[in-house]
């Protein structure tokens, strides 16, 4: 046995980074920019915060802590033309547009002179000052009043431009200069670049900046002139040592020290990153609400096995007789309920202070007195009178599948040789069926037993709406109504996890209860 678990246990480790994977590249190709959603967590987003300095560096420092200014995978795949250090580029459009560019002229050092000459210009733009300008346009006159008691002098501003025409000249020519970083194609280029040309002329006050201007074009047409598209058809493999898979996975945190602030323990550690909702480290959250459904869901399989397994024994020893065809109709029945009608019931009912009040009506605990230090025997009595109603719920639903398999499998065991063989040798029907017949007819019920862990990490959305529960169903029905994408991820990378753990302990149990299975 010992044998075969560490040949499983080998087996599942490619299954496991398999799921790494596969979370890693869900996650790093969600929608929307990762550093921008915990800009707006940290009410830090905003037209003019963006563009600020302070704003920058909060994106450079996310982007750092969040490994994005490194490379994606150990291994990489471009062509010759290709830069191998695009990734430091912080703007992921800027970076999208600088690849095209390459793979369309197939000169990166022509590319690159082309992108700094640009910010360059945008520098400079960002150091035009519309008040300055507007002075230095302006004459300023003194006029005299006289009302024949007082001399007052009034100030009179007469500029050849307002503010508002300075201010939206700036802002056509910031719009321009932009749409040059994230553009490609060579049409929108020139006429970016005629736009600008256009505005120069117009506007004197924006002459300092014809210089930067000329730069710009000189880059392009420099560009277009020495295109070497021959590099785009040359592969190359690029190795990082050092890329964002392998700080996901374990982290830049020190092994045997406390990680720092701003270190990441990596996935393996069990460090899932912060969500991007409330900054908090999304172990924390998965964890605390995991505890919840874990208990709910344990308990509810426990529950529907104590009843369902006799249920089907019986209804199988008594094929066709009254008890098996009530006990099909009542277990259908019960069945076809869906779990939110029977959960409001059960609220109304035992709930409500109009009809009967044994039971609180939602939450797991009552805040005010609940305290953490108490023992477990403690805690566990706090507990059940908020788990009744929503274990009724979890688990009415079970039985008629859980008994139906149970009847079905002792029905097929039943009719085998060895418990006819059984009966001949002259053993009681008691000895027969739970010695002989039952262990036999559990592998079934041992494979639904090995869901028990993943559908944990999932908890049940529905239950825990209705009863108030802080459990994971509901905290994933929010990652996903959020966009909470490292809380997703982790959330399916454990249930992946768990999905082998599952496996792995019913295979463990079919040897323990059939004695045909034998993995030597």
């Amino acid at each position: 046995m010992i044998k075969y678990l560490i040949k499983r246990v080998l087996v599942f480790i490619p299954t496991l980074i398999i799921i790494s994977l596969l979370a890693f590249v869900i996650s790093i190709n969600a929608p929307g920019d990762p550093v921008e959603r915990l800009l707006k967590s940290a009410n830090k987003e905003g037209t003019a915060n963006e563009q600020s300095n302070s704003a920058k560096k909060d994106k450079e420092a996310i982007r750092a802590k969040l490994g994005l200014d490194l490379p994606i995978f150990y291994l990489s795949l471009s062509t010759l033309a290709d830069c191998d250090t695009l990734y430091k580029i912080a703007d992921k459009a800027q970076q999208d547009n600088l690849l095209k560019l390459s793979r369309k002229y197939g000169n990166w050092e022509a590319v690159s002179n082309y992108y700094h000459a640009t910010l360059s210009l945008l520098e400079e733009y960002d150091s035009l000052n519309v008040d300055k300008i507007y002075m230095d346009n302006t004459i300023v006159n003194y006029v005299e009043n006289n009302d024949g008691k007082n001399i007052t002098i009034d100030t009179v501003y007469e500029s050849k431009y307002s503010k508002n025409e300075i201010n939206d000249a700036k802002n056509n020519t910031s719009f321009d200069i932009l749409s040059l970083l994230e553009t490609y194609t060579e049409e929108t280029i020139e006429s970016k670049l005629v736009a600008l040309e256009d505005a120069y002329k117009k506007a004197a006050y924006l002459a300092p900046l014809a210089p930067k201007f000329e730069l710009v074009k000189i880059a392009f047409n420099n560009l277009k002139a020495n295109a070497t598209k021959w590099k785009t058809y040359v592969p190359k493999i690029i190795f990082y040592g050092n890329n964002q898979y392998h700080r996901w996975l374990f982290g830049n945190a020190p092994w045997f020290a406390e990680a720092q602030p701003g270190q990441l323990k990596g996935v393996l550690r069990g460090d899932f990153g912060i969500s991007y909702i409330d900054n908090q480290p999304v172990s924390d959250k998965i964890w605390t609400k995991f505890k919840v459904s874990f208990v709910f869901i344990f308990f509810s399989i426990i529950f529907a096995y104590l009843v369902s397994i006799p249920i089907g024994i019986y209804s199988a020893y008594k094929k066709g007789s009254k008890f098996d065809r009530i006990s099909s109709i009542v277990l259908f029945v019960m069945y076809s309920m869906p779990s939110f009608f029977i959960g409001t019931l059960l609220l109304y009912t035992f709930a409500n202070p109009d009809v009967l009040v044994w039971f609180p009506e939602s939450g797991f605990e009552d805040p005010s007195t609940f305290d953490e230090n108490w023992g477990i025997f403690t805690k566990m009595a706090h507990h059940w009178p908020y788990m009744v109603l929503p274990l009724i719920a979890y688990t009415y639903s079970s039985f008629a599948f859980l008994s139906r398999i149970m009847r079905v499998g002792m029905i097929d065991v039943m009719g085998q040789d060895f418990v006819r063989t059984a009966r001949a040798k002259g053993l009681n029907e008691k000895t027969v069926v739970i010695k002989h017949a039952l262990r036999n007819s559990l592998l079934p019920i041992i494979t639904v037993f090995a869901n028990i862990f993943p559908v944990a990490i999932g908890g049940s959305v529905i239950i825990e709406v209705i009863f108030s529960l802080p459990g994971m169903g509901l905290e994933t029905f929010n990652a996903i109504l959020n966009y909470d994408y490292p809380m997703i991820v982790a959330i399916f990378t454990i249930s992946g996890f768990l999905t082998v753990i599952g496996y792995l302990v019913a295979d463990i149990l079919y040897a323990v209860v059939d004695p045909r299975i034998s993995y030597n």
